[in-house]
């Protein structure tokens, strides 16, 4: 495979992760905006930023790093797309939020909301394609279910239930945007992973082939995730570009 092949599968799944990102901050706003419900790490974010005085955006990047060093003890090891999706979409959110109207008639904020939940499932497909690490949120469950040996479901609902109670404590927005959002982004998530966008395993789940179907479940679980870990050394990481040049 020739390096200017390899350059260029590089340079798309560049694009797919910070695209992927900057929808996943805007689908965040739209949600946020409607004021119907928030996803469930957003009710923290919310409750934190009124709390602290800061924008979501910048709570959404504090929020991040923290978990990030909650990888430590648990030996999990980022890549580029974890610090991407630390830094993007905070950075994402504060940009779009001004495009938004808030406090909308339901007769906006209802279709801002499913607009964002839609838009939330087809930004996470798209950066998963990427390939390029675990949101930090994710691989903190990952690491949790590998160091703990509890189920996927278990350790993600319980982090999930913990980070919506204390939002809601805090005054962050809980709603029918919830609980639509935990019930549909996995379903979409499944349809657009039909496109190819999220790679051949997500592709094969999206299909209905037994294969990806954990892959497109973990995902729907997680809300916004990417199952494939990062690669350990640069010499991985030029053996998978070869690979994706190939397919």
């Amino acid at each position: 495979m020739p390096l200017r092949g390899i350059v260029s599968v590089m340079m798309i799944r560049l694009i797919k992760l910070f695209v992927g990102l900057w929808l996943y901050g805007t689908a965040m706003v739209a949600i946020l905006r409607a004021g119907l419900g928030n996803m469930p790490w957003d009710v923290l974010h919310q409750g934190l930023a009124e709390k602290m005085h800061l924008s979501v955006g910048v709570v959404s990047i504090i929020v991040g790093a923290l978990v990030l060093l909650l990888w430590i003890p648990i030996r999990q090891k980022p890549g580029f797309g974890t610090v991407a999706n630390v830094i993007v979409i905070g950075v994402a959110f504060d940009t779009m939020a001004p495009l938004f109207p808030e406090d909308p008639a339901l007769v906006v904020a209802i279709p801002m909301m499913l607009g964002g939940i839609v838009l939330n499932a087809f930004a996470t497909v798209l950066y998963i394609g990427a390939g390029m690490g675990p949101g930090p949120r994710d691989g903190l469950m990952t690491g949790l279910v590998a160091r703990t040996g509890g189920s996927v479901r278990v350790v993600r609902t319980s982090m999930e239930v913990l980070v919506v109670i204390v939002g809601f404590l805090l005054g962050g927005t809980l709603g029918v945007g919830t609980l639509l959002y935990a019930v549909g982004v996995g379903p979409l998530i499944q349809l657009f992973a039909r496109t190819g966008l999220g790679g051949p395993a997500l592709a094969q789940g999206g299909d209905g082939h037994g294969g990806g179907h954990d892959a497109v479940a973990t995902v729907g679980e997680c809300g916004s995730s990417s199952p494939e870990p990062a690669p350990a050394s640069a010499k991985a990481w030029l053996g998978r570009m070869r690979s994706a040049a190939r397919t």
